[in-house]
């Protein structure tokens, strides 16, 4: 029987042994920043049901499970775009390298091994998958269904142009679906629609602030910026803003809806809504960030348009139960 070799011991500045071969601090946190759990508020959509389905605010035995299968889609979705952003990162590394940010991730930069990246991707993905049976079987087709179409997109859509933004807008789609299915609530298709038109709007801006970061090498990076240029993606971005605008004003005039909310006030929540995404517009096409999670993440006003937003929705649909009238 051999005898393996023992663990190397390396001594700190203070003196004190500690053994090389044992997972350190640092090795977890390169594996949790391929997760890109900053990414995670792209889920947020699954949450629209809950608002939008009046299951937000009321009594407890309706509110608590309703927040509780919410939470849990959150989490399924989370896990399966992790296992997604692992899987694009292992096919982008080239790519990522000539990027002034990304050439950082772990895997582009050689920290994380493609062996490891790709079991923890399956492991997301089983999770994902079964956490999503458990709630409903629905679901679980719904996240399948995300995880291939994001795969796809990676592999083919992504070197496609426009099709790449569309596909990715779809997913959000995907995201708000599943909120409405774990709820067993009706979705309008009228906010479907203005969901895929607004985040499409999102990917075009994505794509404006790669140009204005990249400039020159941007088709270096990425084939299909080859094919945007800042005027065609200005048009982009104003016909996508106008058609989600426009959609959600026909959303609060349906008739569905005011017989649901008993009001339809939530038109006018309109210029807060124009301000987030002529603000948005604005900043995207500067180059400051490297695309919209970063600006969300990182811009104040941006920040307390949209919960300003979330609160006077809130309000119009709930006011009846927060006893302030309709």
């Amino acid at each position: 029987m051999g005898v393996s070799d023992p663990p190397q011991v390396s001594h700190n500045r203070t003196g004190r042994a500690r053994l090389s071969g044992r997972p350190n601090k640092d090795c977890w946190m390169k594996f949790l920043r391929i997760l890109r759990p900053e990414h995670w508020t792209k889920n947020v959509f699954v949450f629209a049901a809950l608002l939008f389905g009046k299951k937000l605010i009321g009594p407890s035995e309706e509110v608590l499970p309703a927040l509780g299968r919410t939470l849990a889609a959150f989490a399924c979705f989370c896990l399966a775009a992790s296992a997604v952003y692992i899987f694009n990162d292992i096919i982008d590394r080239p790519a990522d390298r000539l990027h002034p940010q990304k050439r950082l991730r772990p895997i582009a930069a050689g920290q994380v091994s493609v062996a490891s990246a790709l079991f923890l991707a399956f492991l997301c993905t089983l999770a994902a998958i079964a956490g999503a049976w458990m709630l409903s079987e629905p679901l679980m087709a719904i996240v399948a269904g995300y995880v291939v179409l994001m795969v796809m997109y990676s592999l083919v859509f992504k070197r496609m142009l426009i099709l790449d933004c569309i596909v990715i807008s779809a997913g959000f789609c995907l995201r708000a679906i599943a909120g409405a299915v774990v709820l067993s609530v009706f979705i309008s298709p009228w906010l479907i629609i203005c969901t895929f038109a607004l985040c499409l709007f999102l990917a075009f801006g994505k794509r404006r602030s790669e140009i204005a970061q990249l400039a020159a090498d941007s088709e270096s990076f990425r084939a299909t910026l080859g094919g945007y240029t800042p005027e065609l993606l200005a048009h982009m971005l104003d016909v996508t803003s106008v058609l989600a605008v426009v959609c959600f004003l026909l959303y609060t005039m349906d008739d569905r809806t005011l017989k649901l909310f008993g009001t339809n006030h939530l038109v006018y929540t309109t210029p807060i809504v124009l301000y987030c995404i002529f603000r948005f517009s604005a900043l995207i096409q500067t180059g400051r960030f490297s695309g919209p999670v970063q600006l969300i993440l990182r811009d104040l006003p941006f920040q307390v348009g949209s919960a300003l937003w979330v609160v006077a929705c809130v309000l119009i649909i709930y006011g009846q139960r927060l006893g302030i009238g309709a």
